[in-house]
């Protein structure tokens, strides 16, 4: 059963993806017509399962950070094209196996490819598409983004491992917490930012800028996706609410009402999580002591808090369209309901 917790919507405040969407519309057509093409295969159950979830309805926003952070530092030429493609392999390979890992039914409102084609073909089609990633890596000739991009990849894998050490253990601190979300989600936003900029042969300070803005918008990214896993709609987020409860992740909503809670409601978080002992009620118990706590009201403000951080690391860049774009994503990030 879903349990709905209403954020302030300052969704008429700003906050769109609109813009981005506009200025990188004719290179996202040629990305994705890369994208097409390099998940085609003779043998036939790759291509399936690729565009099962690749034609899902995702948003394609970290491709689309790295055409518009490439505009941003004003690159010339097509490399950039194949680096998003590359980006969304990626993004979609650590989909598949997160899938199978989490042992998730749901994917983006439709069955996960696990459910569909079993775990096996999941984890392998998803090792196809980085292998694919890393082969228009090479293609683009960049060795600075094919270092900046296979680093990314050892990153996430490392952060995903993390977080599996970290699964059921109601004693992980916020620090630690976030030390497996600049891994697992925040990095390939920060990869995904800085080849743009690398390509264009920019100054180093510029790099990092745009490193840096990916980085802070991935953790804030995340860090609203715990919140809605508690607060969010079942038929909005495209996934079932409470997924993270049932399969005892621990989150930052999770590690602030542990820690504000007393030794009866520190009992309940072990019960539930560390033993996986659910009974009916108890995500909607978890959601009251998150509210509280202010769980969730704080998660989100930490979000803010990185958002107005990936902000600020604009700062080096001139004012133009696609600055102001840019800025309107990490709004949208932070005030999205879904």
């Amino acid at each position: 059963m879903g349990v709905v917790v209403a954020f302030e919507d300052k969704s008429a405040a700003g906050g769109s993806i609109d813009a981005i969407v506009a200025l990188t519309k004719a290179d996202m057509a040629r990305v994705n017509a890369t994208i097409l093409s390099r998940t085609g295969s003779e043998v036939a159950m790759i291509p399936e399962v690729a565009n099962h979830l690749i034609s899902s309805g995702g948003k394609r926003l970290r491709p689309m950070l790295t055409l518009a952070t490439a505009q941003l530092a004003n690159h010339r030429g097509d490399g950039h094209i194949k680096l998003a493609a590359s980006v969304e392999f990626m993004h979609t390979a650590t989909l598949l196996h997160d899938d199978v890992v989490d042992e998730s039914d749901m994917r983006r409102g439709k069955p996960a490819a696990r459910m569909v084609w079993g775990n096996e073909a999941s984890v392998l089609v998803g090792d196809f598409l980085l292998g694919q990633a890393f082969k228009m890596m090479v293609e683009v000739g960049s060795l600075r983004a094919l270092d900046i991009l296979s680093s990314a990849a050892t990153v996430i894998a490392e952060g995903e491992v993390a977080q599996l050490a970290a699964a059921k253990n109601t004693a992980t601190t916020e620090d630690e917490y976030l030390a497996v979300i600049r891994g697992k989600t925040a990095e390939l936003f920060a990869a995904a930012c800085e080849v743009g900029p690398v390509l264009a042969d920019r100054p180093r300070e510029e790099q990092a800028s745009c490193r840096s803005f990916g980085m802070n918008l991935g953790i804030a990214f995340q860090l609203v996706d715990d919140a809605l896993d508690y607060g969010g709609s079942d038929v909005k987020l495209g996934k079932n609410i409470g997924d993270d409860f049932r399969e005892g992740k621990i989150t930052l909503p999770v590690v602030l009402a542990f820690r504000r809670g007393g030794e009866a409601e520190r009992a309940f978080w072990r019960r539930t999580l560390e033993e996986g002992e659910i009974q009916e009620g108890d995500l909607e118990q978890a959601v009251g002591l998150m509210r509280r706590h202010r769980a969730l009201e704080d998660t989100i403000e930490r979000a803010r808090h990185y958002g107005a951080m990936a902000k600020d690391a604009l700062a080096l860049f001139p004012d133009g369209p696609m600055k102001r774009a840019l800025v309107d994503v990490v709004e949208f990030c932070v005030n999205r309901t879904h």
